[in-house]
């Protein structure tokens, strides 16, 4: 079951407690629906509040079977007959394995990890990313509980696209202009807040007041979230100098200038501000960068790492990382193109200049998906089966948040071709189709702070 409390208010429920809270206030005067899983828990939980109902009419529905000894129990217990109802919900999706043919017969684009092993090392700059980066995002659920001050509304929040417009319009956004628009949130809600505190003198005050009390406190809600993530979010840029350590790490993905890196990642090496996470993370960069490069410092590097105190597991990850993803395992060249249409397209970029430093790197993915779209996938580097070995496969992905950003703004492609962009834990077969036209279906898994398996794979319909 999938509500947001907001829904829930424009239904006029205004009140969500748990069954196990044991401070309830009695409330006689208000009617109570329980929605419940049938576990023995929950079912003796059910049966104490019964005893001592706190409210006129109980409504009671299980989202699963329920015994008969457990309901022949739930009656016993309603001594004072407040229950009105008790149903099992049972919810079914006669579709969910229905998988329809396409007209267009699906292409499989299959993509190994170790092609780009330089996207999931950089620091994001984006809100969705970085929320993910620095906070941890599971099911649009953020743990704030260890934020310095955090109030108890605040310890847990969710980030859902589909029911936080601010949410929705920023999540693709760089940092920098995310504060400007919360700045702009704040001085709605400012505006908006003295109307809905005025004082209720008539039926026609109280009439618009409860007809406008879940909009004002869903936007209370975002203010609150938002303004506590972006600041938790400029705390920990601050405290493990992130600026200065993501614009090392553009260097290294995006310029070929080695006395230069070499001289800022050591100078980063000697920052105690800079996490050992942080120091493992630039000579990763490094070692993938130059590891063939005629003045290769990397056991230097190595001693800088053990001198800092890096633990001996981040230590391992920077030769592990040349072993997986390094210029002996990639097929193609991340650093030094040598395709005509690249090199003058890098040319131009440094003709124009960088808008900014802290976002110039391009996942190879928004690349290769570009050449896809536009049909100049080189067959040597993707040789073509034919449709008839695509039949009953199943695809997974596995992507960073910033080649997810990077895959939203291809959707401005032609008409023919989307993206879609499932959420965390999606499997689905590569035959599945959700319309008639071409779509291009990432399943993202959820990539945790760093990438942990080897391959991923996207389907075109």
């Amino acid at each position: 079951m999938v509500y947001t409390q907001s829904e829930i208010l424009q239904k006029e429920v205004y009140l969500f407690e748990r069954i196990d809270s044991q401070n309830r206030e009695i409330m006689k005067h208000l009617k109570a629906i329980c929605f419940l899983r049938p576990t023995k828990e929950n079912v003796d939980y059910m049966i104490q509040e019964l005893r001592r109902p706190k409210y006129t009419i109980y409504f009671v529905y299980f989202s699963n079977v329920i015994s008969k000894s457990d309901v022949k129990s739930l009656a016993e217990a309603d001594e004072q007959e407040v229950v009105a109802e008790v149903q099992q919900v049972i919810t079914k999706e006669y579709e969910l394995f229905e998988f329809r043919r396409t007209e267009v017969p699906p292409l499989l684009l299959i993509l190994d990890r170790c092609d780009d092993a330089i996207t999931p090392l950089l620091n994001q700059w984006t809100y969705q990313a970085m929320v993910h980066e620095l906070l941890g995002i599971n099911n649009n659920r953020i743990d704030l509980s260890r934020v310095p001050g955090i109030s108890k509304d605040l310890r847990e929040v969710v980030l859902s696209a589909e029911n936080d417009e601010f949410y929705a319009n920023n999540m693709y956004l760089n940092f920098a202009e995310i504060g400007s628009n919360i700045k702009n949130l704040m001085e709605d809600f400012q505006k908006k807040k003295p109307k809905e505190q005025q004082k209720l003198e008539s039926i026609a005050d109280m009439k618009a007041f409860v007809e406008n009390y879940p909009q004002f406190k869903k936007m209370s809600g975002t203010v609150s979230k938002h303004v506590t993530v972006v600041g938790e979010l400029s705390r920990l840029v601050s405290e493990r100098n992130l600026l200065e350590v993501s614009e090392v790490e553009q260097e290294l993905a995006c310029q070929n200038d080695h006395s230069s890196a070499l001289q800022n990642v050591k100078r980063l090496l000697q920052n105690p501000k800079v996490t050992e996470f942080d120091a493992a993370r630039l000579v990763m960069l490094y070692a993938l960068h130059y590891e063939r490069h005629s003045s290769n410092s990397l056991p230097g590097l190595m001693m800088d790492l053990r001198n800092k105190g890096v633990s001996d597991k981040y230590r391992k990850l920077v030769s592990a990382v040349v072993e997986y993803g390094g210029k002996r395992v990639r097929g193609s060249d991340l650093f030094s193109p040598k395709d005509a249409v690249a090199i003058t397209k890098q040319f131009l970029k440094g003709l124009k200049g960088v808008e900014n430093v802290y976002t110039q790197h391009q996942p190879f993915l928004h690349e290769t998906l570009d050449h896809l779209i536009k049909g100049r996938l080189k067959e040597n580097l993707y040789p073509y089966l034919g449709p008839s070995t695509l039949r009953d496969r199943w695809s997974l992905a596995v992507l960073p948040r910033l080649e997810w950003c990077h895959l939203g703004s291809l959707q401005s492609q032609p008409p023919g071709f989307k993206i879609l962009l499932p959420h965390r834990d999606v499997v689905l077969p590569c035959w599945s189709g959700w319309s008639r036209t071409p779509d291009l279906v990432i399943h993202h898994l959820g990539l945790p702070k760093c990438w942990d398996r080897r391959s991923f794979f996207c389907c075109c319909f």
